[in-house]
């Protein structure tokens, strides 16, 4: 079993790259409190785990169900990351908080979404999840999958909480130079996001040319 948590557990977080939600975890939570910004962080972990927990149990059928593909929510993620980049160059933060919204709600609004998902909970690990389910022979199989599940999203809140931290320590100058570059890894990732997901789709088109 241990073996099997493992390799699963590495595979996930690999897949997950914690690091990667940072920059957008650093700019939606920049107005926050410390502890508010924490909160976003356990939020979205606790979010990340309950997404590839159901996908991991149903995934395959509602994605049958609905006739999509994970290509999709790859393409969707792409084009809301590539937003949030732009944003984030000019130095100003997407989504943004709207008038009389607290800061509790808004925490909870950008906790579930667009870090927990699709950022944590993203298209290859929702893939990975359902996949590890797939080929899972056993009980044991399974529970260590949920067990490597847990484990990765307790890490996602360890790496987010952190990168607050180091916000705080550049200051303000430094925190908006560092936005201004984040928004630029952010629109990378968002590149890298949509042309994966659109790939399969043009090789379908010009086969049936």
């Amino acid at each position: 079993m241990l073996d099997t948590f493992l390799f699963q557990f590495t595979s996930l977080f690999t897949m997950i790259n914690p690091i990667a939600a940072i920059p957008i975890y650093i700019a939606l939570t920049e107005a926050m409190t410390p502890k508010a910004a924490r909160w976003v962080a356990m939020r979205a972990a606790i979010t990340a785990f309950i997404a590839l927990s159901v996908f991991a149990l149903v995934g395959e059928f509602l994605f049958s169900f609905f006739n999509i593909s994970v290509n999709g929510l790859r393409v969707a993620g792409g084009v809301l990351f590539f937003i949030m980049g732009f944003e984030m160059l000019r130095g100003r933060t997407v989504p943004r908080r709207m008038d009389g919204e607290t800061e509790s709600d808004f925490g909870s609004d950008v906790a579930v979404t667009p870090i927990g998902i699709p950022m944590v909970a993203g298209p290859g690990a929702i893939t990975m999840v359902i996949l590890f389910i797939q080929g899972s022979e056993s009980t044991t199989n399974t529970i260590s999958l949920f067990a490597a599940i847990f484990s990765v999203c307790v890490l996602v809140a360890i790496f987010l909480a952190s990168g607050r931290q180091l916000l705080n320590k550049l200051g303000r100058s430094g925190s908006k130079i560092l936005m201004r570059l984040m928004g630029l890894i952010v629109m990378l990732i968002a590149v890298e996001f949509f042309f994966a997901g659109i790939k399969p789709y043009i090789v379908d088109i010009a086969r049936a040319i």
